[in-house]
């Protein structure tokens, strides 16, 4: 942690595992020395004074006959490092969309998309559709935003004259699920109100702040608009980690009402971000005729750094121009230090190659190739904590290629906006996630895949789901070791898929060894011991694991300080100077006998649900 690492500490460590019957572990780096001012740290990863504490670990584990495992960036999550430029890193569509009069246009020059990162940004298309039911009136609110409440409420939007409602943009400033919870209701003179829909949040993961979440209305004529909020009927759940499931609030930053048409939940469906929504169709006869979308791309100048003014006619009448490119995420590996950066594009092999060149390969090749072959045996990819990707510099060409038709007539679906019907609509966009999870595996897995085998060693997978759009089982079919996950006393943050998805993917793929990091916990209390895990334990392995990975042991680089280090509070303390550990060989022997028999068995399933 923070770079307080000693040797003495390591030579301690490694024996209290040796000596509780612990086969090996997986050496993850957390944060950078900076990051814990005050706390003395000068073993910053990749500093020639963390070089020289790797050479201990290798040694000590090498002389105790304890195996490693390395995660494939710094940090536990998930694939990226300073050497990874930003067009190297994982990609997302971006638009801006300015509206024109037709006719003969000169010296325009179009603004770049707003949501940019790290100064990273590349045309994709240029394309002008006709802005049918363009209105820009502006309602005034009942109340301030941001706003909160934690009594049922109502927000009033009123109009100056009649407005035609045709979808709401839910602002928030985080995960909220309340926020998405409304009845929306209409009037023409604020006292007589009609239903008019009910807002419903998505199924969500955790990282669910990459993107705002827009709702179609059903074309609303009225002055007055109102979203009814209640606590009442709010669904548990903790996929998504959100507190306003459990102690319902409102908190929304604003609702943006708009009078054109748009994807019900499009953020999603595109792949911008995970979310699972229920079908809610526009109307066929609102939705954009593609004969119509007319194409400007050759008109931009390359680079996409050339912002040159513009010169084209259009018919008459007003239009849409959108302008369409891709920027980095943003996304990095957060929780490592000296090797932190942006997140490696995960549809591509070079960039994958790039990461695990840096990282992974640069620790295996700095030790004796005899003490590396018999102490590092484990890659490890841990949960998907980078958000979703929607985009590549190869993404058109293997959509093509994969679902058989060109995906640019239909780039207008990033942004929201229905082409040719609702349901054609819909297909595209699936056919779009299911580029991002062929690709997902196909090219990130695929290759991960590939150099654990180049440098003989097994790879071990936790899961995908609820964070990047793909399918959550398929990566499994890479792995020698399926990993889930499950929480101690942590209600909120025990996402059922975590174990399941493991459990069945390993099933699926023939995999004998499954394993989970247990008894993660939001915060550690020091009252865990042994008799407290076992049920919970009990429990995972009749769901299907068979092979348990503790979390957490941070390493103490202290001889003088007990019980030491702690990772920020997080997890419960399998190490050296919890008062119990000198009890961990009986529940050591336990653990074993019993996953000695549950390898030994093949699972047998008489129902498949999917």
């Amino acid at each position: 942690m923070y770079g307080n690492v000693s040797d003495e500490g390591i030579r301690l460590d490694l024996q209290a595992m040796k000596e509780a019957s612990i086969k090996g572990f997986y050496l993850m780096p957390i944060k950078s020395a900076a990051d814990g001012k005050g706390l003395g740290g000068d073993s910053e990863q990749l500093s020639p004074e963390w070089w020289k504490r790797m050479d201990t670990v290798f040694h000590t584990a090498d002389s105790l006959n304890l195996e490693m495992g390395i995660h494939i960036c710094d940090g536990f999550a998930l694939a990226g490092g300073p050497w990874i430029k930003p067009e190297e890193s994982m990609q997302r569509v971006v638009w801006s969309d300015t509206i024109i009069n037709g006719g003969g246009i000169r010296n325009l020059v179009m603004p770049r998309p707003q949501k940019i990162s790290n100064g990273y940004y590349e045309d994709i298309a240029l394309l002008a559709y006709p802005a049918t039911y363009c209105d820009d009136n502006k309602p005034k609110a009942s109340v301030e935003f941001p706003f909160k409440s934690s009594k049922p409420c109502d927000i009033v939007m009123e109009y100056d004259k009649p407005f035609t409602l045709r979808s709401v943009e839910i602002v928030t400033g985080g995960n909220n699920y309340q926020a998405h919870r409304f009845k929306v209701y209409a009037s023409d003179n604020g006292t007589d109100y009609k239903f008019v829909r009910e807002i419903s949040p998505a199924r969500q993961g955790w990282q669910n702040t990459d993107a705002l979440a827009t709702y179609a209305i059903p074309a609303t004529t009225a002055r007055y608009f109102k979203f009814c909020w209640t606590p009442e009927g709010s669904n548990p759940g903790s996929e998504d980690m959100d507190a306003a499931k459990w102690k319902p609030n409102l908190k929304i930053g604003g609702l943006n009402l708009g009078s054109e048409p748009v994807i019900d939940g499009y953020e999603g469906k595109s792949g911008a971000v995970w979310r699972v929504s229920k079908y809610f169709p526009v109307d066929d006869k609102e939705c954009v005729d593609p004969s119509k979308v007319i194409d400007l791309t050759p008109r931009l100048r390359r680079p996409s750094t050339t912002d040159a003014p513009l010169a084209f006619s259009l018919p008459k009448g007003k239009w849409h121009l959108v302008r369409i490119g891709h920027t980095s995420t943003g996304h990095t590996n957060a929780t490592g230090g000296g090797g932190r950066g942006l997140e490696s594009d995960k549809f591509s092999a070079a960039a994958v190659d790039k990461q695990f060149d840096n990282w992974f390969a640069a620790i295996y090749r700095h030790a004796p190739i005899d003490v590396a072959r018999k102490v590092l045996t484990r890659l490890h990819v841990d949960s998907w904590e980078a958000g979703s990707q929607n985009w590549s510099s190869n993404f058109m060409d293997e959509f093509k290629k994969r679902r058989g038709y060109d995906l640019k007539p239909w780039l207008l679906l990033y942004a929201g906006v229905p082409l040719k019907s609702s349901e054609e609509s819909e297909k595209v966009l699936r056919d779009i996630r299911l580029t991002i999870g062929d690709l997902v595996n196909d090219v990130f897995f695929s290759e991960v895949r590939r150099l654990a085998d180049e440098y003989g060693v097994k790879l071990s997978t936790e899961c995908v789901a609820p964070t990047m759009v793909s399918d959550g089982l398929r990566h499994y079919q890479f792995a020698d070791y399926p990993m889930g996950e499950f929480w101690l006393n942590s209600p909120t943050h025990d996402k059922p898929n975590d174990m399941l998805d493991a459990v069945s993917g390993a099933h699926i793929y023939g995999k004998n060894i499954i394993q989970a990091e247990g008894f993660t916990e939001v915060r550690g209390t020091w009252d865990e011991h042994p008799a407290m895990l076992k049920r919970l334990l009990d429990h995972n392995y009749c769901i299907g694991i068979n092979s348990i990975v503790f979390h957490v042991n941070t390493h103490n680089p202290y001889t003088d300080k007990k019980p030491g280090m702690t990772l920020d509070g997080i997890g419960t303390f399998f190490q050296r100077d919890n008062t119990w550990w000198r009890e961990m060989p009986a529940f050591s022997s336990y653990i074993s006998k019993t996953q000695a028999l549950l390898q030994y068995g093949r699972p047998v399933s008489d129902i498949a649900i999917y």
